[in-house]
């Protein structure tokens, strides 16, 4: 059943992708117009599994899905790679990395997992000769950048370059924010704006990884918690005959706070 159903895909993407009579809009793609739906489809998976809607998480894995094997049609018409390349190097990959499973006896019972899955890691990447200056040379700059800051941080902890307390880093935090108010204080330099607020949502990622909450995670749950709220301040604006437009800020922060107390009373 799995087998016909991801040939069918693979089926469909090819007839779209087929110069004649294939979609025009898919024809016009290539590896690079796609990347950033693949992103957004990643994302559309995760809010999905935080809002708990296994309907809407089985379809947005189908669109998930559907970027890998829309990036394999494209590169096997370049002769690169097809998907049964793509899904062969997965297996091979994920077998190589989990020697307790698969490996022999020894192999089961020999160190820790995650310390096993970074060795390895590093041999793969030895054996395709990738030359790593720095420990943080592959962590992906498209990345969002809460998450990159939370892995450069993970790396440089593992040779000791990392606070030992998370107070240290609560003392870190507002240093950091003292000296962003000194460079507003002098009217604020553009630039050293950005880099002191830069700093500052550095410290809080790092805060965030001592205390083991994933930031992007935790500011996901603020923006749909922002969204609920303010969503009921229209609600409640519109049972008066108002707009948002047309009421004042003192008034939009007390249903705010009558928003916020239905949430804890509910």
């Amino acid at each position: 059943m799995a087998d016909r159903a991801i040939d069918r895909l693979l089926a469909i993407m090819a007839r779209l992708r087929d110069p004649q009579g294939g979609c025009p809009w898919d024809l016009e793609q290539d590896f690079a117009s796609i990347a950033p739906y693949t992103i957004e489809e990643a994302y559309e998976v995760a809010d999905a599994i935080e809002r708990g809607d296994m309907d809407d998480l089985k379809d947005e894995l189908g669109d998930l899905l559907l970027q890998v094997v829309f990036h394999a049609r494209m590169a096997e018409e370049a002769g690169l790679f097809a998907f049964d390349d793509v899904a062969d190097a997965i297996s091979a990959k994920m077998i190589r990395r989990h020697p307790h499973v698969f490996g022999d006896e020894g192999e089961r019972t020999a160190g820790e997992v995650k310390s096993r899955w970074d060795e390895i890691k590093a041999q793969e990447k030895a054996a395709k000769g990738a030359v790593q200056a720095s420990i943080l040379d592959d962590v992906p700059f498209a990345l969002p950048a809460l998450v990159r800051a939370v892995k450069l941080q993970n790396r440089a902890a593992r040779v000791g370059f990392d606070w030992p307390e998370t107070s240290l880093v609560i003392d870190k935090l507002n240093e950091e924010m003292l000296e962003l108010s000194a460079e507003i204080a002098k009217g604020g330099d553009p630039d050293r704006l950005e880099d002191e607020m830069g700093d500052l949502l550095f410290v809080y990622a790092n805060l965030a990884r001592h205390m083991k909450i994933d930031p992007e995670a935790a500011l996901r749950r603020a923006n749909a918690k922002f969204r609920r709220r303010f969503g009921r301040i229209e609600e409640l604006l519109a049972a008066a005959g108002k707009r948002p437009e047309e009421s004042t800020l003192e008034e939009m922060d007390a249903l705010w706070n009558e928003a916020k107390r239905e949430e804890r009373e509910g």
